[in-house]
């Protein structure tokens, strides 16, 4: 059976994940492994196959997922997940510089 392209959610997908990932520390460290290594096209194409691997694994492992949980509760969790992500960097800042 052929399925058809969702371009919707494709799209959708695609400006979601290029807005996120604007000025982030991935992006960051493409700068800085361009800069030591003066090697662009290889920076580029370890870090989009890097980057395409781990949103393969983040599509299998939460299409496992949501066959056992409910998509709120996904996002509660996820949610809870980058508010502790954050808290925990705040206090390694705080502990670090804070004094």
């Amino acid at each position: 059976m052929s399925e058809s392209v969702n371009w919707k959610v494709l799209f959708f997908s695609f400006c979601t994940i290029f807005l996120a990932e604007l000025g982030d520390k991935t992006q960051l460290a493409v700068f800085s492994l361009v800069s030591q290594s003066k090697a662009p096209w290889e920076v580029f194409l370890g870090a989009s196959l890097g980057l395409a691997l781990v949103t393969l694994i983040g599509v299998l492992f939460g299409g496992v997922l949501t066959k056992y949980i409910p998509p709120l509760y996904m996002r509660l969790g996820a949610s809870f997940l980058f508010i502790g992500i954050g808290f925990y960097t705040l206090w390694k800042v705080w502990l670090e510089y804070g004094k």
